[in-house]
Parts: C-alpha cells; structure tokens; sequence
C-alpha cells in the first residue's frame, strides 16, 4: 500500500491534472492513500473535498517578484511552510510527493527533498512557473504536458485529462450531442474563453454571428459566468450558453473550436483532434501563445492576438477557413499528431518510476 501526498493548485490548470492522476490512482489502487495538499484560498479548497480526497492545507505564499515587505517576509514564511510539510510528511508515512504546480507545490518539493522521500512533477504549461523550475532540479522525475518545455530531466507525457474526456469517443457521441444543444446536420463552431469567459471573444462572435451563420456553419458559445451577459439574438443555429457542465458533448459536436489557448483546453482539443483558432489571453506572460505554438506549427491550429480579433478578422481570416471544408479536415488530422489521450496512464507511469528511483537512492 502506497501513500501519495499530491500538491498543488490555485487555478483549474494545476488542479484539474491533479484530480486526473488522484482518479486514476485510486480507480487502480484502492488500497493505498491519496492525500492533497493545498491552500484554503485556491480552487482545490472546493474542488478536492467534492471530488472525495482529504485536503490538508498550508498557508498561501505567493513568490515575491519585487522587494518589498513580502520580500522579506517570504524566507520565514517558506521555512514554515516547509517544516508544516515535512510533519506531514512524517505523520502520515508519505511514501511520494507528486507536484503539479502552485503555490503549495514549491514547500511541498523543499520538504520531500529534506525527507529523503522521492518526487516527481508535472509541468502544464509550455513555459513552466517558479515552483517547478525549483522542483526540477531535485525531482526523481518531470513529467510535462508540451513537447520542448525547458525543464531539467523532462519526460514528454502529455496532460492528465479528466476520465469522461479520455474516453470520449465523438464521433459514436455526436448524435447524442446534437440532441443536447438541439443542432442539426451543419457543421459546428465551439466558441469558449472559459469558465469566466472572454470579453474580447464574447464581444466579437457576438457582433460577427450572421456571417458565420451565413457560411453555412451553426455555433455553439459559451460566454463563461462572470463576463457581462450577451443577449441573445434568438437567430436560428446561434446556441448561447453562460455555461455548460456537458462540455464532453461539446466537444463532440465540435468541427472547429475558438478558444483561448489554456493548458487544458489545448490539451483537450489537441488530444480529441479538433483544430483550432486560438484567441492567446493578452495579459500574463505570454504563456498562452506557447501553448498553442506545436499546434499552430503542426498545421492544426491558427493563433490570432487578442487585438486583431475583430469582426473584420473574421470577416477576412474566419469565414474563409469556414467555407474550406478540405483545409479544416486537414487541420484535424495535423492536430490529433500533437495531444496525448493517454497523458493521465503516462504521468502514473512517471510516478511509479519516481517512487521506485528516489526509494532506491535513499536506499544507496
């Protein structure tokens, strides 16, 4: 029997992985323990405890980028942070630490090292955060989501995806899909920014939708839930949605997706074979654009800044890829070449290696 401690969260890219690899430990090993560490303010403190895991949490330590006081209160608050961890660590007989990222993840690494217990990480980004560049350099294994992600000793296994997206089979589920969202036999446009949405997207399909009505396509939008509300035009094949908990049956009615470019939804599209336009979140540090960059030079997926889109780029960049039904099958099949439907099985693979390398070394 095993007792993983797995850490991480703070947003849905770290969390939703993490859940992934907690599903499919427990659905294989019934037996052993699987522990979540986490904070009280991210998004694991509702997710973990619905999903039926035991979350213990530490206190949130973001890592300082200026000096300031936080600067300087940041070496105490990590020497406790770590010692919490390593307590738990030791009260609990952890026998690995799997990090996904996060604000829990960076003590989380420092205690499994200080331990002598084995580690290994997953990394969803193309650039990776702070926390794992840290935990690379003493990690027994890295596990990463895109190929060519800059982290010491990286084994590409692509993203843990969530199980009713692993075992979607969209083209068995289609009719089942076009029953949900009441379509027909037209091709269909997934437009989403996200459970939050985008305004820039939201604001743009909104203005431009006759025109793609228009090229013979039908749309389904989701505009997120905390975005300012789009009205609904009532236009036949125009289906709005604030939110949709049925996104496996979106994405197999989907025969092109405009998105944003976030870890999980380029995982999900590359996996499924779906192309893209991605619409990169302007702000941040550019790690959205990354994301797409092995779809995009694949041939499956086009970027477009979130700048430059506009009802006129659809107009002269949108309704002409529409209206090629060769290019986008085209595109589907570049896509499905990048994604991984398997990511979850080869990062529980990644983790049972850790725990036998990083055993054997504390055994040497």
């Amino acid at each position: 029997m095993t007792t993983y401690l797995l850490a991480g969260g703070g947003t849905a890219g770290h969390v939703n992985p993490l859940l992934a690899v907690a599903d499919r430990l427990r659905e294989s090993e019934p037996e052993s323990t699987i522990l979540v560490l986490g904070t009280r303010e991210g998004l694991e403190a509702r997710l973990v405890p619905e999903r039926g895991y035991e979350l213990l949490t530490i206190a949130r330590l973001p890592f300082p980028r200026r000096p300031n006081r936080a600067a300087l209160r940041f070496p105490a608050g990590l020497r406790a942070a770590v010692a919490d961890v390593r307590e738990i660590i030791r009260t609990r007989d952890v026998d690995v630490v799997v990090g996904f990222g996060g604000y829990a993840a960076a003590p989380a690494y420092l205690a499994a090292r200080a331990e002598g217990v084995p580690l290994a990480l997953h990394e969803a980004n193309a650039r990776p955060g702070i926390a794992n560049r840290l935990g690379a350099r003493v990690a027994d294994a890295v596990g990463v989501a895109f190929r060519g992600t800059p982290l010491r000793g990286a084994t590409w296994v692509g993203m843990p995806l969530r199980k009713e997206i692993e075992r979607l089979d969209r083209f068995s589920a289609r009719p089942a899909a076009r029953e949900f969202f009441g379509l027909d036999e037209r091709p269909t446009l997934l437009v989403t920014g996200g459970s939050s949405g985008a305004r820039r997207i939201n604001e743009t399909i909104s203005q431009s939708i006759t025109l793609i009505l228009g090229a013979g396509w039908q749309v389904i939008h989701v505009t997120g839930e905390y975005r300012d509300a789009i009205d609904d035009p009532g236009i036949p094949g125009y289906h709005l949605l604030k939110y949709c908990d049925r996104m496996d049956l979106a994405l197999a009615a989907a025969d092109l997706s405009l998105s944003r470019a976030g870890t999980s939804t380029v995982a999900e599209l590359t996996a499924l074979g779906i192309p893209a336009v991605f619409v990169p979140y302007a702000a941040g540090n550019g790690e959205q654009r990354l994301n797409a960059r092995e779809s995009v030079d694949a041939g499956g997926a086009i970027v477009v800044r979130d700048a430059d889109f506009t009802p006129e780029w659809v107009e002269y960049g949108l309704i002409p890829l529409l209206r090629s039904r060769a290019r986008i099958a085209d595109m589907a099949a570049r896509i499905a070449t990048v994604g991984a439907i398997d990511g979850t099985d080869r990062m529980v693979t990644l983790i049972h290696e850790a725990l036998v390398s990083g055993s054997t070394r504390a055994d040497g």
